[in-house]
């Protein structure tokens, strides 16, 4: 009987190795931990690939609304004096916001030789201070536009609400 025990032992024992043998190949294992990895990290980078996109894109589109409006009142002193005109021009630049995108233009004048310098809210002020030879005033419109956008993913510890701007600034036609 002892006999037929060792046997039995021996079978059993050439059968565990076979499965411990089998459970060291380790071919599915690096399938295995990428499914873990793109299980427990790959959301919350989809998530926020999605935010980063939805913002961008937005931040574009009031760029542009900004120099759509700028673009309208640059045509001379009557359509820079526009103001609905500009904020309405800018609107219909930024279909999804619509009337939630706010424009507010405004007007200002500087010295020919000093673009970046002093800006002078009247054309009287600025031919007062631009004194010289060739020197004169320029007249500028500027559109800042803006829009109150919701991200489409919420994160803890981010705002739910996000206030894009942006501004455009050209010379007037006259």
């Amino acid at each position: 009987m002892s006999h037929s025990i060792d046997r039995l032992f021996s079978a059993l024992r050439s059968r565990l190795r076979e499965v411990f043998a089998y459970s060291r190949n380790e071919a599915g294992g690096a399938l295995v931990e990428l499914a873990l990895i793109l299980g427990i990290f790959g959301s919350p980078l989809l998530l926020g690939t999605v935010e980063v996109a939805s913002l961008l894109y937005s931040s574009i589109e009031i760029s542009n609304a900004a120099h759509a409006g700028v673009m309208y009142g640059m045509m001379s002193s009557t359509y820079a004096a526009d103001t609905t005109g500009i904020t309405t021009a800018a609107q219909q630049d930024a279909a999804d916001f619509g009337s939630n995108l706010t424009a507010t233009p405004s007007t200002y004048y500087v010295c020919s030789t000093d673009l970046a310098g002093t800006q002078y809210t009247t054309q009287s002020a600025a031919n007062t201070a631009c004194t010289g030879t060739g020197n004169h005033s320029v007249h500028f419109v500027q559109v800042t536009a803006s829009a109150v956008v919701t991200p489409p993913v919420r994160f803890p510890g981010l705002p739910t609400t996000m206030t894009l701007s942006a501004k455009s600034a050209m010379e007037v036609e006259e």
